[in-house]
């Protein structure tokens, strides 16, 4: 599918059992503009795209596993439900170093998925600090983001 015009932003709502974790994973690890804030939820700027960090609960009430299930991909288990970014080649190596830097523990290390076949990638998933899984995703040719 391609378009001529420029495509919309998407808005997506996730939960948080504490936003002052949120505030510094999103904003300072992952390098996201915080926009509006209250003290129960903040708005994102991620790519252009609105996330909001919404707290539910008390500091610690989740399982921090809040993966729903998983499906194999490429000889790993990746986590349901994800979101994350496409991002230049570049941009998802210096993610991958800043994200190891602060410690981040991946589900799926940063590694080339589909290696020599159509919609080669580079990919990794980790968990924010409520437990929402991320994938983040780079393809040397972008052209490829739909290949059959």
């Amino acid at each position: 599918m391609t378009t001529s015009r420029p495509l919309p932003p998407f808005h997506l709502a996730i939960p948080v059992d504490d936003i002052n974790a949120a505030r510094e994973f999103y904003g300072k690890v992952l390098g996201f503009e915080q926009g509006r804030s209250d003290t129960r939820w903040i708005d994102w700027n991620m790519g252009g795209h609105q996330v909001v960090t919404h707290q539910v609960g008390e500091p610690g009430a989740t399982s921090r596993d809040g993966v729903a299930g998983s499906n194999p991909v490429d000889g790993h288990q990746v986590p349901v439900p994800h979101f994350g970014l496409v991002l230049p080649v570049q941009e998802f190596q210096d993610l991958a170093a800043r994200l190891r830097d602060a410690g981040t523990e991946f589900v799926i290390e940063p590694y080339v998925r589909f290696q020599g076949e159509p919609g080669e990638q580079w990919t990794m998933f980790f968990l924010d600090p409520a437990g929402n899984a991320l994938e983040f995703k780079a393809f040397a040719d972008l052209d490829q983001l739909f290949a059959t």
